[in-house]
């Protein structure tokens, strides 16, 4: 617990079998009071591995997608009672002992939804990120901000921590199964007036680590930019999207830009 509220991890794997261990490991599991993976039909162990580690598990029968995969963790981590609930990707990219800083700048108060960047601070190709991945997360990310009014460094990053007010408020079972799920959960929670915070997170690049291939980022990148117009049509009244139909925050200020974004280095 932290503050008194309940921490939950969760994480969303497909084939993470070969990761999974050194993930877990460096989670403080002594703050962290469950933690539930996943698995959305992988094809090695992934789930003998969780059990071996004392890790909760939900297998899905067939393969969901990635927000299929975290529509299923966060409606579990709300049955569980998580006033706090992290995201992590198990591929070990995103350091796992960031879950417990992560986790209190939402226990404490201070924001609705914080971010992982790989970008803040660091060299992120320096430290394995391709080229072409880093040239594609600013381009898309400067489109983001551009359609937004926000200035995140980062709209794709595997780690993230909710409130559960936050979670609870907002209608993502309308989001895609893919993986512009998280770019759609960004900006209904912007939408919600959600307070948006960063936390710099180194990131790891190796061989067993997961990455989509290129034509599947193309798709994303599309998505991507596809929702961020949706957001700036819908935000000047132009069009109305379904999965953006989303009742404000019980702490969102009217005078708000619909949810400023702060940066911790």
């Amino acid at each position: 617990m932290l503050n008194g509220l309940r921490i939950v991890v969760v994480l969303p794997a497909y084939n993470a079998a070969s990761t999974l261990r050194k993930t877990v490991g460096e989670i403080d599991r002594d703050v962290v009071d469950h933690l539930l993976l996943v698995d959305d039909a992988s094809t090695d162990d992934t789930v003998e591995a969780a059990r071996g580690l004392n890790v909760d598990v939900i297998r899905h029968d067939e393969n969901r997608g990635y927000g299929g995969n975290q529509k299923t963790c966060y409606r579990a981590a709300l049955d569980l009672g998580g006033d706090v609930v992290v995201m992590l990707h198990p591929d070990y990219q995103y350091s796992p002992r960031l879950v417990i800083p992560m986790a209190s700048m939402v226990a404490y108060g201070e924001f609705d939804l914080v971010l992982g960047s790989r970008v803040i601070a660091q060299n992120a190709v320096r430290r394995g990120m391709p080229v072409y991945k880093y040239v594609a997360n600013r381009v898309l990310t400067f489109f983001e901000n551009v359609m937004t009014g926000q200035k995140l460094s980062e709209y794709h990053t595997g780690l993230r921590a909710y409130s559960r007010q936050l979670l609870a408020a907002l209608p993502f079972e309308r989001n895609s199964d893919d993986f512009v799920f998280d770019n759609e959960f960004i900006a209904q929670a912007l939408v919600a007036g959600a307070r948006v915070g960063e936390l710099s997170c180194p990131t790891k690049y190796a061989d067993d680590s997961s990455s989509i291939n290129l034509p599947r980022s193309v798709k994303y990148g599309l998505g991507v930019v596809r929702v961020s117009v949706q957001y700036r049509l819908y935000r000047t009244g132009w069009r109305r999207f379904a999965y953006l139909d989303v009742k404000r925050l019980e702490h969102a200020e009217d005078g708000d830009d619909l949810g400023t974004s702060h940066e911790l280095v």
